[in-house]
């Protein structure tokens, strides 16, 4: 409402595209999340509509009924216009490369909207495992923004492409936030490992190189990490087109994501494309 846009308005921010922060969403009975994320999407398509020169939207989906979300995702892009989906996490543990979640990579090549993979609450023998046994609430805080969460998405980035989820699917396309959630630094590594699976006698899932399926099918939002050298590493590894503007909005500030972008070094045809060139191109948002 009138809050938002006057924070958006501080910092000289013209849309925001908005999604519901649903961590703990896989935890409700199949059908209870089912006929709750129909009403969200409603909701949030009714926030749009009353400013839509200032909102976009992505969808929420139930992923326990992976059928029937999939019909609930044709529901938001066709009916509601949104543009995209927005997925927080694993369900229960399980990764987006299983089988059974097909009928999302259909909705979503068939529609040709992205996919946002966002971190999502750790399941409890990780929680368990890595990140108990420090003071107060350390640990959790560990488990999310302060370290888990961005290893967590980009291990599930990872395993969409060691499985042969774009193979299986060459037209999809993920985005990933908080600029690129530790792929950029680290892809070239994972590269260089799986490079040499073919000549080791068993001939892996995934049919080409791991780098060029994050030049090819990934694009990495800067939301909530407003520091040069990050930034500087992912332009390197992806390019200027595959990088969007981004502030994750109320986690971080307008305020401040508008003075990272004014402080990037680069040439002013690029700042164009990362401000807004290449939101309006990938996500279809009228300029």
């Amino acid at each position: 409402g009138e809050g938002r846009i006057a924070d958006m308005d501080a910092g000289k921010i013209d849309l925001q595209v908005m999604s519901l922060s649903s961590a703990g969403l896989d935890k409700l009975p199949a059908a209870t999340a089912t006929a709750l994320v129909h009403d969200i999407n409603d909701q949030l398509a009714d926030a749009v509509s009353a400013h839509p020169t200032r909102f976009a939207a992505f969808a929420t989906l139930a992923l326990q009924e992976p059928e029937r979300a999939a019909l609930e995702f044709e529901r938001c892009i066709k009916e509601l216009k949104f543009k995209g989906l927005i997925v927080m996490g694993s369900l229960n543990g399980v990764f987006l490369d299983d089988l059974r979640f097909t009928p999302i990579f259909e909705a979503a090549q068939a529609l040709d909207v992205p996919i946002y993979v966002h971190p999502g609450l750790p399941p409890k023998p990780v929680a368990d495992a890595y990140y108990s046994g420090l003071a107060g609430n350390i640990g959790f805080s560990l488990s999310m923004a302060g370290w888990g969460w961005h290893a967590e998405t980009g291990l599930h980035c990872l395993r969409l492409m060691l499985s042969g989820v774009f193979d299986r699917f060459p037209k999809l396309r993920i985005i990933v936030g908080h600029m690129g959630d530790h792929l950029p630094f680290n892809i070239a590594r994972a590269d260089r490992v799986f490079g040499v699976m073919a000549g080791e006698g068993s001939t892996p899932p995934f049919q080409r190189r791991i780098i060029e399926y994050f030049r090819e099918h990934f694009y990495i939002t800067t939301s909530g990490y407003f520091d040069i050298p990050p930034f500087v590493c992912a332009r390197e590894v992806i390019g200027t087109d595959r990088v969007l503007f981004s502030v994750d909005y109320p986690y971080a500030s307008n305020v401040e994501g508008r003075r990272f972008l004014d402080a990037l070094p680069v040439s002013p045809e690029d700042l164009e494309k990362i401000a807004h060139g290449n939101a309006e191109r990938i996500l279809k948002l009228e300029s």
